[in-house]
């Protein structure tokens, strides 16, 4: 199974959902379908260009689904939370960018 680690955050407010540790590491990236998550930071976008760009090379067969979210504010109780949900499920794995 691997190993248990313990999250700590250096936050004064406890996050509204509890850390559920780390997923299992997909073997290849072959034929999977790859979530791109990223905030409104004017960085994040161009970064995960560059990412999907070389994915694409090194995965041909991969499959991209883009997530923007908007402003800085928590997906799982902000209004994008159905759609934010919807999206998780059609992916295999996910990269997130974040502009800051």
């Amino acid at each position: 199974m691997g190993e248990q680690y313990e999250i700590m955050t250096p936050w004064a407010e406890i996050d509204p959902v509890s850390p559920e540790g780390i997923s299992e590491r997909l073997p290849d990236l072959a034929g999977k379908k790859i979530g791109l998550y990223r905030n409104d930071k004017l960085p994040a976008k161009p970064m995960l260009e560059v990412v999907e760009r070389k994915l694409k090379e090194r995965y041909p067969d991969a499959e991209f689904s883009h997530f923007f979210r908007f402003f800085n504010i928590w997906v799982e109780s902000g209004e994008q939370k159905d759609e934010f949900e919807e999206w998780i499920k059609g992916v295999d794995a996910v990269i997130s960018s974040h502009g800051d």
